[in-house]
């Protein structure tokens, strides 16, 4: 399998990257560490070097586990986290945005993942006022002069945010929820992104797994997975778990996009119409399973889909989906 690339700065990074909020065994259920270098292995084996992770994915667990894969890899691979969501030691916000936190938060993930210099730090979805203050990207371009870093980018919830960071000179990318659940920010966001040369990492693809086509309303969660305890945002934005949907209303939502698709490959062709947008430099699609991990990488490999299947899609999502969205956007 041939994955195309794309460019992140001075890197080319391959379209179909690989999400491990999962691999951090909490949010998800349980994730075993074999399972989990299964998972990195195909990744890799297919064609992948573009991970992305975080600090409070299992309390570091997801960083490390990723921090030994790596020994075992020959290959270039380049590693995404990201620092501001951890509560430890009776800290969190404000505190998690002093210079020294931010340090402590970095030099944590640079032992978690057994790295000297991080690729790329991201500020992990904080408050919006603290966007507004500036201090915290006075903190990563010291940080990045330092060479704790070499690049930096924000993981944002909403536009406002997304345009907010957009103004910061030196930042390297956005990351940022669109999916067919999602498509508004084509319009507000992407040339302007194109045009600073910041990259668009993509999260949240198949809204939480609602666009595989595999759950029906009858569907159940673990008690532990996140799909159960935010599917209303009652633990964080309502945003990050089926893009904002309620849960029947997308499986709906998701048989009327299916039934615009090509064929039967419904979460192939969802990442496809995302990378049908040349703004984006990734998809970061998570998997639990090997089998999902190859599903998603062969979405690139499918051909643009058209015109015609764009606008229907995008005429759904104006009629209908929208103003279903629920939570920060």
């Amino acid at each position: 399998m041939k994955i195309t690339t794309r460019t992140f700065q001075t890197e080319q990074i391959a379209e179909v990257g690989l999400g491990t909020w999962q691999l951090g065994s909490a949010d998800w259920g349980n994730v075993t560490e074999a399972d989990a270098f299964a998972i990195l292995d195909t990744f890799v084996n297919l064609g992948g070097n573009f991970i992305d992770t975080a600090d409070v994915y299992g309390s570091g667990m997801s960083e490390t586990v990723i921090g030994k894969y790596l020994k075992t890899r020959s290959e270039q691979l380049f590693v995404a986290t990201k620092l501001g969501r951890r509560g430890d030691n009776g800290n969190g916000w404000p505190q998690n945005f002093t210079f020294d936190a931010m340090k402590k938060h970095v030099t944590d993930s640079l032992k978690n993942l057994q790295q000297e210099q991080l690729f790329l730090e991201q500020l992990h979805c904080i408050p919006t006022e603290e966007l507004q203050k500036g201090e915290v990207f006075e903190h990563l371009r010291t940080l990045q002069a330092e060479g704790l870093l070499r690049y930096w980018g924000v993981s944002v919830e909403s536009i406002d945010e997304a345009l907010l960071c957009l103004e910061q000179e030196g930042i390297a990318s956005l990351q940022i929820i669109f999916n067919l659940f999602r498509q508004h920010w084509v319009d507000e966001v992407f040339a302007k992104a194109q045009a600073k040369g910041v990259s668009l990492i993509v999260r949240v693809p198949l809204a939480s797994g609602v666009l595989s086509g595999r759950f029906t309303k009858q569907t159940t969660f673990a008690a532990t997975d996140h799909r159960h305890y935010n599917a209303n945002g009652d633990a964080f934005n309502v945003g990050e778990t089926f893009s904002g949907i309620a849960f029947e209303q997308a499986v709906d939502f998701a048989t009327s996009i299916a039934g615009l698709m090509p064929d039967e490959r419904l979460p192939q062709w969802a990442i496809r119409w995302i990378l049908d947008h040349p703004a984006v430099t990734t998809v970061i699609p998570g998997a639990t399973k090997v089998a999902q991990v190859e599903s998603n990488m062969t979405a690139a490999l499918l051909p643009a889909l058209s015109g015609e299947t764009h606008q229907a899609l995008r005429n759904l999502y104006d009629t209908e989906i929208k103003a279903a969205i629920r939570g920060k956007y």
